[in-house]
Order: structure tokens, then C-alpha cells, then sequence
């Protein structure tokens, strides 16, 4: 027979993971648990966005296909989530300036309302050097974590917070970004602040943003 104290640490041990169970994100729902064979980058700067699961809302008449980075202002940094080549630069009515990019084994990724407007004005007349950064045109390639271009209100996100529309697909059809979205914010939002903390403690220098 096992000592008491024994069993009463079993016990200890099986209710804390119940409780840690509980914190845990739900699992995505049937459909939308497929993952690039590549980890990607977060496709903006973390300590200037926040997001949620808003796949599926109702957006003036049709259903959201992606998660929306809200970003503390225009012109964040939007980054590419992984090596790619850029498939399509344009211009909409609805989207507003917006990059897609074609990654490896049929996957792709799509960065909608990108900045139009000039620098602290509201006019939507930017040149175009103002959304993309500098060497981004269809037909090249693009790197993991490269800077891409810079977020804004374009086409009909017009007067709401900045932000960019992120969507990810596989084989054509879009997915739900989340989760996927969610480790990778963790993993380079920690980065950020490690790199920070050796700066701020003298131990080496890197270049922060």
C-alpha cells in the first residue's frame, strides 16, 4: 500500500494538471488544423500588434477569412511569414494596396490593406514607395521575417484602426490563421524582448526596432 503522503502528491499533481489543461487554448475546429511543413515569422511587429480568432465574423456581408493585426498606428512593419516569391502587387477598391506571396508546397500568404496615405494625412495619394519596401515587386523573392511593407487603413478599412488583413491558404483554400498565427507570435515576441534584455544589460547589441 502506498503512503499516505505519496497519494496525496498523486493527487497534488493530477489536480494542477487538470488546472493547466483548463488555461490551454481549444483545439481549432474540424478543417482548421492544417500546418505549414515550415515555421513561419509573425507578419507584423509584435510589441505593436494585437489580435484575435475573428475567422468567421460577419463582415458587411460575407464571412472573414482571416485574422485581422490591429497595429498601434500606420505604417508598422508588415514582414513575410516565410521564403516565398511574390505572386501579385495591386490595388482594389475593397482590400486597398495588398501583397500576396506564394510559399513552398502550396501554401500562400495574403497582406490586405496595406498604407496608401502619406504621412500624417489621411489622403490615400501615397506613392507606392510609402506601402511596399524597397526591392518588393512581383516575381521576387522574398525571405522569411523580410520586411515587405507597411501597415495602414486602405480600401474599405478606411477610417478604422490600422491594421492588416492576414490571410493563409493551402492549395488555394484559405484557413483559419490563428493558431498557427499565435505560436509564432509567442515564439518571436519572446525573442524580441530576449534581444532587448542583452541590449539593456550590456551584453551585446542588436538592432531593435
Amino acid at each position: 500500500m502506498l503512503p499516505r503522503t505519496l497519494i496525496r502528491l498523486f493527487v497534488l499533481v493530477a489536480i494542477a494538471s487538470i488546472g493547466v489543461a483548463a488555461l490551454l487554448p481549444a483545439a481549432p475546429a474540424q478543417g482548421q488544423t492544417s500546418r505549414p511543413p515550415f515555421e513561419i515569422s509573425f507578419p507584423q511587429e509584435t510589441d505593436k500588434t494585437t489580435f484575435h480568432d475573428d475567422w468567421g465574423d460577419s463582415r458587411r456581408g460575407h464571412r472573414h477569412r482571416g485574422n485581422d493585426l490591429m497595429a498601434t498606428a500606420k505604417m508598422i512593419e508588415v514582414y513575410a511569414i516565410a521564403d516565398g516569391v511574390v505572386t501579385k502587387i495591386n490595388e482594389r477598391s475593397r482590400p486597398g494596396r495588398y501583397i500576396s506571396i506564394e510559399h513552398a508546397d502550396g501554401w500562400g500568404s495574403l497582406y490586405i490593406h496595406l498604407n496608401d496615405d502619406n504621412l500624417g494625412t489621411d489622403d490615400g495619394q501615397a506613392a507606392w514607395s510609402l506601402t511596399l519596401a524597397p526591392g518588393v515587386e512581383e516575381g521576387k523573392v522574398v525571405k522569411a521575417g523580410q520586411l515587405i511593407g507597411w501597415a495602414g487603413d486602405s480600401g474599405n478599412a478606411e477610417g478604422a484602426n490600422p491594421h492588416t488583413h492576414f490571410e493563409l491558404s493551402h492549395d488555394g483554400h484559405e484557413i483559419n490563421p490563428y493558431y498557427i498565427l499565435e505560436d509564432a507570435y509567442v515564439r518571436d515576441h519572446q525573442q524580441l524582448l530576449f534581444k532587448r534584455w542583452v541590449v539593456e544589460n550590456g551584453f551585446g547589441a542588436y538592432e531593435i526596432s
